[in-house]
């Protein structure tokens, strides 16, 4: 495995440690964007062990990440769809105010949370 792949997915494991305790806070907009940037991270670590090159964005990494699960069947298609939708956790924490700020739940945060560890662990499980 390539140092900067390691460190992709040591950086989705902080994510995804971050996303339980801030869901442990109650902070589930919060919990459920850390869990988007786990899966994300684990992306591009995977991307990048595969390519050698990292993607510049968030579009780049779900399009770059479709294209090597073609030939990965083991990559479960839920999770691809997982990356395009948790895209909107990051948004919704990041830019959101209001009512829509706030329509997270703890539940969802945690599905996301439970989803993001998934994803990672079967990225993880594919590299060398």
């Amino acid at each position: 495995m390539k140092s900067a792949t390691a460190d992709y997915f040591a950086k989705a494991r902080r994510s995804l440690d971050g996303a339980r305790a801030i869901a442990d806070a109650g902070v589930a907009e919060v919990a459920a964007r850390e869990a988007y940037l786990a899966a994300y991270h684990a992306a591009e670590g995977y991307i990048f062990e595969h390519t050698g090159k990292a993607a510049k964005t968030h579009r780049g990494v779900r399009v770059q990440l479709n294209r090597l699960a073609q030939s990965e069947p083991r990559i479960d298609r839920a999770l691809l769809a997982f990356l395009a939708a948790g895209y909107q956790y990051k948004t919704i924490a990041d830019y959101e105010v209001g009512p829509v700020s706030e329509m997270i739940s703890i539940a969802e945060a945690r599905a996301a949370i439970d989803t993001a560890a998934r994803f990672v662990d079967i990225l993880a499980g594919l590299l060398p």
